[in-house]
């Protein structure tokens, strides 16, 4: 049964006025996971050290995040607020995202770090690869999480299905050749980043795979890129562990994108990566996907089989946007170059 890693300190990051990123999140997912049998919470007591955090970004962005916890309220810029309890909060979820992957290594079964403030826009320095914010992003959750199991597997793998582009993951471990970085994302919005030519830098060629989808994108259009290119990909590695970057904002309707995922590509997500262990740590996610997709998601793992029986039994349903197509045909002849698997 899949387990939850919780600790309340993550709700300790609260905005002064309305912010789309506030502790509601976390206690929707929460509330709706147990109201679908997902109760087996983990609670993990303390938090990251600093010099945990300084493995993964410098020391002047993390002074600066510091030292504008001490202040009772404050914008580290135009998305991205700071309480007085952000440094706890960040802290935590930096921890959580890291015990993750302890308990994934002991024992395969899929545990979800309810992390927050979300991570996966925090580079090395804060913005990266030229964002104009943090996109409401303080620590690099799963960039912490994916640096602890470096030390145990010789390829990680990062899968980012939240709806904008994991772009300070991308940047951290851009001339990585020990972590490929898989990320699904909405073309053209915040960052604006995660072309499909961004591959890696040098010796890291093709283990950065970019998958860039038209606004209003389906089911299909996921399930269709994750059976030809993620598949693929992990059948080849064969990982112990698969890290998530799990934001539920594809999901249709969330407010902050224009996609149109529903909970069936999360139970298909979930029951494909079942033969793993799984490490989902959480990103975006800020309306309806909050309540359904999680519980999908989890639901997916735990009864894989019947759920795949049903998508194939369904397989002439699944229909792609000529655009999909084109996309992962160009990914794919892209990182063959590199990664030769397709």
């Amino acid at each position: 049964m899949p387990k939850i890693l919780y600790n309340p300190d993550v709700l300790k990051h609260k905005p002064k006025f309305y912010h789309v990123e506030n502790p509601e999140r976390v206690e929707t997912i929460l509330n709706s996971l147990k109201l679908r049998g997902f109760d087996d919470i983990i609670l993990i007591e303390g938090k990251s050290s600093i010099d945990e955090v300084l493995e993964i970004h410098s020391k002047e962005y993390v002074d600066s995040i510091v030292k504008l916890c001490n202040d009772s309220f404050n914008y580290y810029d135009g998305d991205t607020y700071i309480s007085n309890g952000t440094l706890d909060a960040a802290l935590t979820a930096f921890k959580l995202a890291k015990e993750a992957v302890k308990l994934a290594l002991k024992e395969k079964d899929l545990y979800f770090a309810l992390t927050r403030p979300p991570g996966h826009h925090a580079g090395i320095s804060g913005r990266a690869l030229g964002a104009m914010s943090n996109g409401f992003c303080i620590f690099n959750n799963i960039a912490g999480a994916a640096e602890l199991a470096k030390k145990y597997m010789k390829k990680v793998i990062i899968i980012d299905f939240d709806v904008h582009h994991g772009n300070g993951t991308q940047e951290i471990f851009w001339n990585d050749e020990n972590v490929i970085h898989i990320d699904f994302h909405q073309k053209g919005i915040y960052p604006g980043t995660g072309d499909v030519f961004d591959i890696g830098g040098e010796k890291a060629e093709g283990t950065k795979i970019n998958l860039p989808f038209q606004s209003h994108s389906t089911d299909s259009d996921y399930i269709f890129t994750w059976n030809d290119v993620v598949e693929p990909i992990l059948d080849y590695f064969k990982p112990s562990i698969v890290l998530v970057s799990a934001g539920f904002d594809a999901f249709i309707n969330d407010g902050l994108a224009s996609m149109d995922l529903t909970e069936t590509f999360y139970r298909f997500a979930g029951a494909k990566l079942s033969k793993y262990g799984v490490v989902a740590v959480l990103e975006g996610g800020y309306g309806m996907g909050l309540k359904y997709a999680p519980p999908a998601f989890l639901e997916g793992y735990v009864k894989a089989e019947d759920i795949l029986d049903t998508l194939l039994d369904e397989k002439y349903s699944i229909s792609p946007s000529n655009d999909t197509k084109l996309i992962v045909e160009n990914v794919k002849r892209i990182i063959e170059e590199y990664l030769n698997i397709f």
